[in-house]
């Protein structure tokens, strides 16, 4: 046994190193991460009429802060938006009148909700419905419509103009 012991205390230490570094690197994703989120949380909803690249744990900012994320999505069925439930940290006050779009970090960022505090002295609280929104951009139309030119009419003939030859 010592024999052996010998032999494979070296693979055995590097093992343990192993596990070691695997545990920290959980721990470190799970705190970079926000897993676990914010103790009691508020629960506001949102209507957007369009949330493209939005779904559930996406993360809702505060002028770049992560201060929440989204626990649920459905579809309203009255106004057929998309009602979004977003949990947000307690600690944050957000004033009532505050406005939520769907925007991205960039053209291969990821998608997330920006909060834009508004001047109200009553602040969000828990069943709080934030009513003025903006949908996501459908960046691939964009970028289609700049490609086709659609809507440009500069390049277009003046009414009883000849085209040149």
């Amino acid at each position: 046994m010592k024999t052996a012991v010998r032999e494979n205390g070296i693979e055995a230490l590097v093992g343990f190193a192993v596990v070691v570094v695997a545990l920290w690197f959980a721990l470190f994703a799970w705190d970079r991460t926000g897993g676990g989120g914010a103790a009691n949380p508020i629960h506001v909803t949102a209507l957007f009429p369009n949330a493209g690249g939005v779904s559930v744990g996406t993360d809702v900012r505060v002028a770049g802060l992560k201060i929440g994320s989204v626990t649920g999505q459905t579809l309203d069925p009255a106004s057929y938006q998309v009602s979004i439930t977003l949990a947000l940290d307690p600690t944050v006050k957000i004033p009532a009148d505050s406005s939520a779009a769907i925007t991205s970090e960039g053209l291969l960022g990821g998608t997330f909700i920006a909060l834009q505090p508004g001047g109200s002295t009553e602040m969000l609280k828990d069943g709080s419905v934030i009513a003025d929104t903006q949908g996501s951009v459908d960046l691939m139309g964009l970028i289609g419509s700049f490609i086709n030119k659609s809507g440009d009419t500069s390049s277009a003939p003046a009414a009883g103009a000849t085209p040149a030859p």
